[in-house]
């Protein structure tokens, strides 16, 4: 499924509302996956760790302005971090008060359930006069919400990220009541929010934390009057994305954004951290490098355009051989993900080919591998750009790029849900060139699909390709074998007595042409 478009439901003049391609979250983790995090948590941190070493989370430096005073002071302090990591928090601290003495411990297989056990441990070991100094994310985090949007929700407020790894969002209400309910009092309790935007994406990043100090319940600094409750709201801060790759290392000032490499590709579309795999796809005497998304991450992954599918492989295998397909052709690809391999083989032998897709961070990716795979002058014949089915402005942008039609427009694996067939169909019927009535039947221009039929049935395909204009004029595999030499689909995979690579033999090829 390379496409990761957001479709309109029709195609006239006023726009409609926008389709959402993905089905709505409101199912969350399966159990088996649930559980599965829940058993092998402590193996997620490790590769986590392993992967990333100390280069994910920032340095904790924000410890000596807030909780300076806990610190200092005559005497030796010791002091007991709880879920050290790599050690962000630790170092600065000892750089700041050489004499404190830490004890660092880290617990990986850890959920919310398993809190009140760990609050029962630290009391345990805590002086009658000692503080525990907490600080978390807040429900209402950036990174909440994108975890929220891609049914990655274990329990309330409790997600699994993209690396099996799990983060709790905490309230003040929930972590005041697991507290007192361990025997701890509040000192203090407060809300930190900070706002960075990046005026060229035009995306705003929330980040939120709650921030507490706790005694034990009786203690002789306790006090009995209600905690004091603060809210700090930070100014909102505004990086260019030229100095992006910096606020990973430098403060910006005293509101600095404690920011991960994760949340900075999210702002920037910088991957300072390999979450990405190259893949080598290698078709008669062409070789390509494709950068996609890590299996690693695909399992919990919102954009399907960030994988490189078996119908695009196909599809480019059939490309390869057949180049008489495109040849001399304008060509659009439709959905081709950040791979685009399709849309890279047609431009070997096409006059002009447009790979589109709906998702900016594949159309990204995109446009690295076409750069990395392609030379002049064929690298000066491709061109990428946005388009969600049914997105009027898209569709015009489209046609100002070429407006006498395509004759050759693909798909593969683009269908999805069923919702998004039609709208699909719609975008083809817009973008297609007019038939020619002076042309033999398979050189009429197409509208080709290669996909693997999942929630999307035949008759359902069928049915929105007829009230868009469209007709079948042939399939692969097709039941009526009688007259093999008459089928536009067949030849492809018998020319020269090669055959083409089948990645699987559940793939589909339908072949359509304007009524």
């Amino acid at each position: 499924m390379e496409s990761s478009n957001a479709p309109n439901a029709g195609i006239g003049k006023e726009e409609a509302p926008k389709l959402q391609i993905y089905p709505t979250p409101n199912t969350g983790v399966l159990p088996f996956w649930r559980d599965k995090y829940e058993r092998e948590a402590k193996k997620y941190w490790d590769l986590f760790y392993k992967r990333h070493q100390d280069r994910f989370f920032k340095d904790r430096h924000y410890l000596d302005k807030e909780w300076g005073r806990y610190f200092s002071g005559a005497g030796r302090k010791d002091v007991l971090e709880v879920g050290c990591g790599a050690g962000n928090t630790i170092f600065p601290l000892i750089a700041a008060y050489p004499d404190v003495f830490v004890y660092a411990c880290d617990f990986s297989p850890l959920s919310p359930e398993k809190m009140s056990l760990v609050l029962q441990n630290i009391k345990k070991v805590l002086k009658p006069t000692g503080y525990v100094l907490f600080r978390d994310y807040a429900i209402g985090d950036l990174a909440q919400e994108r975890l929220t949007g891609k049914d990655q929700k274990i329990s309330e407020n409790f997600y699994v990220r993209g690396d099996g790894t799990r983060a709790f969002y905490f309230s003040n209400d929930f972590l005041t009541s697991l507290f007192k309910e361990n025997g701890f009092d509040v000192e203090e309790l407060g809300l930190c929010c900070k706002q960075v935007e990046n005026r060229a994406r035009e995306l705003v990043m929330n980040r939120r934390w709650v921030q507490a100090v706790f005694c034990s319940s009786g203690g002789a600094t306790s006090s009995s009057e209600e905690a004091s409750v603060r809210v700090d709201i930070f100014n909102q801060a505004i990086i260019e994305p030229d100095v992006a790759a910096n606020t990973l290392k430098e403060p910006m000032n005293d509101s600095e954004v404690d920011m991960s490499e994760g949340v900075a590709f999210e702002m920037f579309g910088l991957s300072s951290f390999e979450d990405n795999e190259m893949i080598e796809v290698n078709l008669r005497d062409r070789s390509f490098k494709i950068e996609v998304l890590s299996k690693e991450y695909q399992h919990t992954c919102r954009s399907t355009g960030l994988m490189l599918w078996e119908s695009a492989h196909l599809m480019a295998a059939v490309l390869a051989r057949n180049p008489t397909i495109v040849a001399g052709k304008k060509v659009l690809e439709l959905g081709c993900g950040c791979g685009g391999i399709c849309s890279m083989v047609a431009a070997g032998s096409a006059d002009f080919v447009v790979a589109t897709d709906g998702d900016s961070i594949a159309l990204d990716l995109l446009a690295q591998n076409v750069t990395a795979n392609l030379k002049p002058p064929f690298l000066a014949k491709l061109i990428t750009k946005r388009l969600e089915w049914g997105n009027r402005d898209h569709i015009e942008a489209i046609k100002e790029e070429n407006n006498e039609g395509f004759e050759v427009i693909l798909g593969t694996d683009v269908l999805y849900i069923p919702e998004a067939i039609l709208p699909l169909f719609a975008t083809a019927k817009e973008l297609i060139a007019s038939s020619n009535k002076g042309l033999r039947e398979d050189q009429q221009p197409a509208f080709i699909l290669c996909h693997i039929f999942r929630q999307v049935d035949e008759p359902s395909m069928l049915s929105a390709a007829t009230q868009c204009g469209f007709r079948l004029v042939d399939k692969w595999p097709s039941k009526n074998s009688s007259s093999p030499s008459e089928s536009i689909i067949s030849s492809w995979f018998s020319e020269n007595g090669h055959e083409v690579y089948l990645p699987s033999p559940a793939l589909n090829i339908m072949y359509f042409q304007v009524e």
